[in-house]
């Protein structure tokens, strides 16, 4: 087969193509799920104003850091809409233990505290009963690796 320019054109593309998978093979800044976006789905202002996981309605949806969030009314889509950084999950929401520990994790919505004001989920019941033996710790830990974690 004789290589034409074309030919070359086409190995130097698909090279080049190559060279920057790494790079865009970050992990996305939220964890987001397509089907149910940030969260699975569940409302973030609720943790705050009803203290308890609640589950968002399509209804009431918000753009912001590459993910769709949902709510569970009008109301807490403003209060996010106003200021998405108090009421996002910290760590994008994936599990702060595993953030800590140097991984990235999915969370249950279920699993969760809110701490000084921020809110942290976590994968499952038995990495929530491992998270509050030492939350301090674990926070200080899971932000010396944010988000550099993500590349």
């Amino acid at each position: 087969m004789k290589i034409t320019r074309r030919h070359s054109f086409a190995l130097a593309a698909g090279a080049t193509l190559l060279t920057a998978l790494p790079a865009a093979a970050a992990e996305p800044p939220v964890y987001s799920s397509l089907l149910s976006g940030a969260i699975r789905g569940y409302d973030p202002v609720a943790y705050f104003t009803e203290g308890r996981a609640v589950q968002g309605e399509r209804a009431y949806r918000s753009e912001w850091n590459g993910a769709t969030w949902r709510f569970s009314s009008a109301e807490n889509k403003a209060l996010f809409d106003a200021d998405p950084t108090a009421y996002a999950p910290q760590y994008g929401g994936y599990c702060a233990w595993a953030i800590a520990q140097g991984s990235l994790a999915s969370v249950d919505p279920e699993m969760w505290r809110i701490v000084d004001g921020k809110l942290y989920l976590n994968y499952d019941a038995d990495v929530q009963a491992r998270w509050v033996r030492d939350i301090p710790g674990f926070i200080e830990q899971a932000d010396a690796n944010w988000p550099s974690i993500l590349d």
